[in-house]
């Protein structure tokens, strides 16, 4: 029987039934999951932050409930949650972008600078309408662009070919690690502590995390040799190392590596034939010392050994979410290929147009990010730079105020962050603690954020969601949040959790 809307009406009217022949065949259920899902965990937006979510949703209805007022995030890096405001270059530019009907108004010179006026016809006229989409790859001028950026930066020259545009750096990750593993015997290098986007995308790719530690008692510094060992351990265990990810400055350690640190990374890298996955998203984020690119060290080893290193596939990655840019929901990201074969890029190129293409706006504030202001006496100028250091000089500020607050709590141990967001205190938990963390089946760091969460509404990401050395407890917070009231909350918080659960 053809089943068409008035015969159904009309059975239902009528208190008919069209079929009385079958069963309804059961919902789809957690047994019909793809287990790598169920697997991939990521913990920045794990537990504790659902938790954070309830408990923000109970103060809307019931404010007066829960002894503290606000839910303070400080579990991700997410700036303009956490009142930076946007920069007025960025979004005036922007709002031509998204409305370009503007430029034809008589007054607009009343509203906008003329630089903004001048940078918006620039970009539409490169990129038409930011409502269609754009190459798989992203718009070849701003590809040009980035490629531009890159020589200024590390002095090598770079290819608009080798840029691809991407919705910020995590869909990149997700493009490169999607096209080299290819079951459990791919492996996949990642720093420890790591950010769990890698875990998270190589669960879902069923491939293998080859994990290796970073030195805390060193400023978090790299080991060559032991990276050497891990490589050498997967090989003998069938397991072929694919890539070795790097990220600098690093999250959620905050350190920053140096020019020794990195070459010594592309030396290995050279010896057993490893992509290097090079994540600087925090490349503006830097208050102490200085960021060198992993590209750059690249080129000056290639150029001086180019027999050693003609093999070398280097994939950087970047990001307007982070540094004093701040946007992370406009999410705008470049990867760029380094000496990649063409079937390689091809691959890679595959990955991307099965998305179609990243944002369109998105790819216009990489543009706006790499190329600011660019009148040195323009009045947006003097503005954009007012705002960039006024956020430089507060993250600076707020980082070292958090480290001061770790560094007189009981049994905490902090490194003092050089750039990123994040600080990665270790925390020495009382037995009497950990019993009570292994009573609820969760991990000693896990139930110190909890308890910090439930008493203060600070929301952290324990370090056991980020990788640590045996037996050791850490947490990961940002330094974001504005403000030194929530600070002496974790330090009142701090005393109380260490005297009650004191031996």
């Amino acid at each position: 029987m053809l089943i068409t809307r008035t015969s159904l009406a009309n059975a239902v009217a009528n208190g008919q039934r069209l079929y009385a022949s079958f069963k309804p065949a059961p919902k789809l259920n957690e047994l019909d999951l793809n287990p790598n899902v169920i697997a991939a965990e990521y913990a920045v937006r794990g537990p504790i932050p659902a938790r954070a979510e309830e408990l923000r949703a109970i103060l809307q209805t019931n404010p007066s409930s829960l002894p503290f007022s606000t839910i303070i995030n400080a579990n991700i890096g997410n700036p303009q949650q956490l009142d930076q405001q946007p920069l007025t270059w960025y979004r005036q530019v922007l709002s031509l972008l998204q409305n370009p009907m503007l430029l034809k108004a008589k007054h607009i010179s009343d509203v906008y600078p003329q630089d903004v006026v001048n940078r918006a016809e620039d970009l539409l006229s490169s990129i038409g309408s930011v409502g269609a989409y754009s190459g798989s790859q992203g718009v070849q001028l701003l590809r040009e662009s980035v490629a531009d950026f890159i020589f200024r930066r590390d002095g090598h020259e770079a290819s608009a070919d080798d840029i691809f545009l991407t919705g910020g750096a995590s869909a990149a990750v997700t493009y490169l690690l999607t096209a080299i593993c290819s079951g459990p015997d791919s492996g996949v290098l990642i720093p420890i502590p790591q950010y769990p986007l890698y875990t998270a995308t190589l669960a879902l790719n069923n491939a293998t995390p080859l994990p290796y530690y970073l030195e805390e008692s060193k400023g978090w510094s790299t080991n060559p040799d032991e990276i050497r060992e891990v490589i050498v351990s997967a090989i003998s265990r069938g397991i072929k190392p694919k890539a070795l990810v790097v990220i600098n400055p690093g999250n959620p350690t905050g350190a920053i590596l140096s020019y020794d640190n990195i070459a010594d990374i592309i030396t290995v890298a050279a010896e057993y034939g490893v992509m290097v996955i090079a994540d600087e998203v925090y490349q503006e984020n830097v208050f102490r010392g200085e960021f060198v690119s992993m590209r750059r060290v690249f080129k000056d080893l290639q150029a001086a050994e180019p027999e050693l290193y003609a093999n070398v596939l280097l994939a950087s990655l970047h990001s307007t979410s982070k540094g004093f840019s701040g946007e992370c929901g406009q999410r705008g990201g470049y990867m760029e290929l380094v000496n990649f074969s063409e079937p390689l890029k091809a691959a890679i190129t595959k990955l991307t147009s099965i998305n179609l293409c990243p944002t369109v706006t998105g790819q216009a504030l990489i543009e706006l990010m790499i190329n600011p202001p660019r009148d040195a006496d323009g009045e947006s100028t003097k503005v954009y730079n007012q705002e960039r250091d006024a956020i430089m000089v507060q993250l600076k500020s707020r980082s070292q105020a958090l480290y001061d607050a770790f560094c007189k709590m009981e049994g905490v141990e902090c490194q003092l962050p050089e750039g990123a967001m994040y600080l990665f205190p270790k925390i020495t938990i009382p037995q009497k603690a950990q019993d009570k963390a292994k009573e609820l089946n969760v991990a000693p760091d896990a139930f110190y954020c909890a308890q910090l969460l439930e008493h203060t509404g600070i929301c952290t990401v324990p370090g056991s969601g980020f990788g640590q050395v045996e037996g050791t407890f850490h947490v990961r917070t940002t330094f974001l949040v504005p403000g030194t009231e929530w600070v002496q909350l974790w330090e009142n918080f701090h005393k109380q959790f260490m005297d009650e659960f004191r031996g």
